[in-house]
Order: structure tokens, then C-alpha cells, then sequence
């Protein structure tokens, strides 16, 4: 099998994903799939925490962007670049003009702005961290990335984790990715390339309104989509509702996962509910979507792609809501 690439997404946060991609991830990997697992959060990655991960075999600087700084003998403290800078970093302290390299984005307008010709940039700055774990007790490499709080440009991030990932995998398998929440570039960044998405929702009015949010995007990405249900018994009235939305979309319903405290239990173990308590109700769901993943989508994956995949691209254009004056 060629490489393949199954991303885990939500629409919102919350609702159960890194659980459900840590537990697939091994219950695929002992199946005798060869696999990569990428937590592609990286405001706030989780994934490691989930598969019980409490150190990293090795941490990688990641570097990118630039950042401003003001040639204090220069500065005419004419007040420009504070005046025209989009992000608000320019500060005076003691009466100097600073910029503060948590919020400048280096965008170079304060530098255009300047009549004094008193900017400058640092490159190479540390934008934040790529960790890897080398072999999980699960049996398979994680691939983890984190940006330093301030740093902007998260999506080049994953798509540096998405490219790491892929070099220890190889030209063949599985590279799962469990992907942020909701629809930014992060997300854009996960799904950019992947065949397949497990779109993961609860019953409720909110998590079906940020799944059509998050359907839409894998429209735009030509991606086959597929949904799990998890804690589907809390709010049956709302079944028949994403029962409707997905038989009118084509995306197959893979699993319904029930309400089960064995699965925050397992959490506070350090260990995945299908090894914590691998008779739960919920482990017994799980391993069903495992089984069903492999036999029917990944081993034959063309097939499956094919019929579940947009039938047209549809461009996903957000809608804008501008601030309203006065």
C-alpha cells in the first residue's frame, strides 16, 4: 500500500479526537499496519499526553520568520512606526522606541515607514519546537510539533511535522494525523494532501453546525470523508439529524462511540481506554472502527476514495465579517 494520509478533524474542540486518533493509531499499528502518528495541534498538542508519552527521544529548533528591532542612534522618535504598525508592537519604554518581539510579525511596514531608516530584522528566529518519539509503547513513532506562544504561522509548522513524519514513514502506510480544531490554517495545513478524514462530532447543535464547516473544507481538498459519532447516546434526538446531513453529503457514518467513564479514566492513567479497559463498551466501538478502517477503507483504498470523494471540487471561500464603525 502506498503511502496513505488519514486525518482526524473536528469542527470544534472538545469532542474527543485525540482520544479517538491515539486509540486507532494502535489498534491499526497492532494489525500489522506500518504507521506514523502526527499531532499536527500545534497551539496545543495532546497527542503524546494521550498515548503516554512523558519524555521525547529528540527536540528539534524549529526557525522561521523575522523579527524587527529599532538602531536606537538612528531613531528620530517621530512616532511613524508605532503609528502604521497593523499588530500594535511598537512600544516606547523610558522614552525608546522598542518592538516587541512576542507581537511583531515582521511585515515590514514600520521598516517602509520609517524616515530614518532605522529598522531592522533578526531572521532565523525560534518559531517553536519538532518532537519526536521514536517508537510509542504502542509500537509506532509520533511525531509531535509546538509553536512558542507569541510565534505566528502555525500551519508552516505542521507542514514541517508532516514532512518529518513522512520521512520516517517512507513511500508506504499510514500517516495519521490528528489534527487542531476547527478550520484555520493549521487544519488547512493537515489536511492539505491526505486522501482520507475521520471527521469526529457529538450530538449536539454546535458540533453539527462546525461540522459543515469542516466538511467544506475537505470538499475544497477533494478528500473522502468519513464520521464517527462520539458519546452518540447523550442527545439521541440530535442522531437523526447527522444521520440526515450525512446521508445527503455521501459521508459514511464509521462508528458510534457511547458515553463511557472508562474513557476519562484511562486519561488520568496515562493510557489509551483500549488497553486501560479493553472490555468498555467504548473499546468495543473503537476496535469496531479500527476493523472497519482496515478491511474496508485502507485495504482497498482506491475503491473507497473514489466513492466517497467529492464528485466536484467546491472552492471554500469564507465569509468575512468586517468591524462595524460608529
Amino acid at each position: 500500500m502506498k503511502l496513505v494520509e488519514l486525518v482526524v478533524a473536528s469542527g470544534k474542540g472538545g469532542v474527543g479526537k485525540s482520544t479517538i486518533s491515539g486509540s486507532l493509531a494502535a489498534l491499526l499499528a497492532k494489525k500489522g499496519f506500518k504507521l506514523v502518528a502526527a499531532d499536527t495541534d500545534a497551539e496545543e498538542p495532546n497527542l503524546h499526553i494521550v498515548l503516554g508519552i512523558d519524555r521525547w527521544d529528540r527536540v528539534e529548533e524549529y526557525y522561521e520568520g523575522r523579527i524587527a528591532y529599532i538602531l536606537q542612534d538612528k531613531c528620530t522618535k517621530c512616532n511613524i512606526c508605532a503609528e502604521v504598525c497593523p499588530f500594535g508592537a511598537v512600544e516606547v519604554i523610558d522614552g525608546d522606541y522598542r518592538i516587541n518581539e512576542y507581537i511583531c510579525e515582521g511585515c515590514v511596514t514600520c521598516s517602509l515607514a520609517c524616515p530614518a531608516k532605522a529598522i531592522r530584522y533578526r531572521f532565523g528566529i525560534v518559531a517553536g519546537h519538532i518532537m519526536f518519539a521514536e517508537k510509542t509503547k504502542y509500537g509506532f513513532p509520533l511525531v509531535s510539533g509546538e509553536l512558542i506562544p507569541g510565534r505566528p504561522n502555525s500551519g508552516k509548522l505542521v507542514t514541517e511535522v508532516k514532512n518529518r513524519a513522512k520521512a520516517i514513514l517512507g513511500s508506504k502506510g499510514v500517516l495519521l494525523l490528528d489534527a487542531a480544531a476547527g478550520i484555520g490554517c493549521q487544519v488547512i495545513s493537515s489536511l492539505t494532501g491526505a486522501q482520507f478524514a475521520l471527521l469526529v462530532i457529538e450530538p449536539t447543535k454546535a458540533s453539527l453546525s462546525d461540522l459543515k464547516r469542516i466538511h467544506k473544507l475537505t470538499k475544497h481538498f477533494m478528500i473522502a470523508p468519513m464520521l464517527v459519532i462520539n458519546k452518540y447516546d447523550i442527545n439521541p434526538e440530535m442522531i437523526g439529524k447527522i444521520e440526515e446531513y450525512a446521508k445527503e453529503e455521501n459521508i459514511p457514518i464509521v462508528g458510534k462511540i457511547p458515553f463511557d467513564e472508562s474513557v476519562p479514566n484511562s486519561i488520568n492513567m496515562g493510557k489509551l481506554v483500549v488497553e486501560a479497559f479493553p472490555d468498555s463498551s467504548a473499546s468495543r466501538e473503537l476496535k469496531r472502527i479500527a476493523d472497519f478502517i482496515a478491511e474496508e477503507v485502507l485495504s482497498n483504498w482506491r475503491a473507497w476514495y473514489s466513492k466517497y470523494r467529492p464528485k466536484k471540487h467546491e472552492p471554500y471561500i469564507p465569509v468575512i465579517i468586517r468591524p462595524q464603525r460608529g
